[in-house]
């Protein structure tokens, strides 16, 4: 069975996300992919990274490297927004937390974005960027992470890819039939995400494609032989369920915060996401740098 964490909202916590609520609630900013990576790219820069635009597996991206980072092994950072947004650049300081904390460096690939470039674009990138760092680092040294949409892409590629280190899901988006009860159950209590904006950045990723087939839903995919993976899920979260209902595992660690948001790890003025970048980080130094 799988390891399953609760933890409870601190006081502190709470009066923050009042705070963050109210914030959200007050910007009525379209969100456009310019607006999405502005938000995005806010985050904290770590102490000690550098970051470093390169090409890995003919896929460009973001190096983002520790002051002395382990040379024998590395992390994929597959990044969120909803496969139609999002970029390495955004994201390189969210990344570069985890790989200040790991001391490992961190790719971040820009794969391919919906609508110019539906399913499987994004897939076929990640895969070649992971095919990649396995060729150099062997697979069995290379982390697979990834928020959202991004953790739904990790999730393929962790399917896929047997012998790889380890995975970190953070609220994962791995079921694009959106059939989880939490759309129906959470939808009052979500400050970010709806239904109907998953639905449409499902089908515009996905066209006519089926939302179940295992390389863009992973919820429906194999579950045998996978690597040891961890996942943060916040518990006012209409994916809650994408993440309660992953066949567990004796391998697979969950942890529902409650009452955070979608990937609230990146929000590290919450006391939750500074225990979660923890937790993580520790997760992944014990299978890629255990020195």
């Amino acid at each position: 069975m799988a390891k399953i964490y609760c933890h409870p909202l601190t006081v502190a916590d709470q009066a923050a996300m009042a705070s963050f609520r109210a914030a959200i609630a007050s910007n009525r900013t379209a969100m456009t992919r310019a607006v999405f990576d502005q938000l995005m790219e806010q985050g904290q820069p770590a102490a000690g990274v550098t970051y470093a635009d390169a090409i890995v597996g003919d896929v460009p991206g973001v190096w983002c490297r520790p002051s002395q980072p382990k040379e024998t092994a590395a992390l994929l950072y597959l990044h969120g927004g909803a496969y139609g947004m999002g970029s390495a650049r955004a994201f390189r300081h969210f990344v570069g937390q985890i790989a200040s904390r790991t001391g490992v460096a961190a790719f971040i690939p820009d794969y391919r974005l919906a609508p110019e470039h539906p399913f499987p674009a994004a897939v076929d990138d990640v895969f070649a960027a992971h095919r990649w760092l396995a060729g150099r680092f062997g697979s069995e040294r290379v982390a697979v992470a990834g928020d959202s949409a991004g953790g739904g892409l990790a999730m393929a590629v962790l399917q896929e890819v047997k012998d790889a280190a380890c995975g970190v899901l953070l609220s994962p988006w791995i079921d694009l039939a959106l059939t989880g009860e939490s759309m129906t159950s959470k939808a009052g209590e979500d400050p970010l995400l709806s239904r109907a904006a998953l639905e449409g950045a499902a089908r515009q990723y996905l066209g006519r494609r089926d939302p179940r087939e295992p390389r863009a839903s992973p919820l429906y995919g194999r579950t045998d032989d996978l690597p040891p993976i961890q996942i943060h899920v916040g518990s006012a979260e209409v994916l809650l369920d994408d993440s309660l209902r992953l066949d567990p595992t004796e391998r697979m660690e969950l942890h529902v915060w409650d009452g955070m948001p979608h990937v609230f790890p990146r929000l590290l003025e919450f006391g939750a996401a500074r225990e979660a970048m923890e937790l993580l980080s520790a997760f992944l130094r014990s299978h890629v740098n255990p020195e």
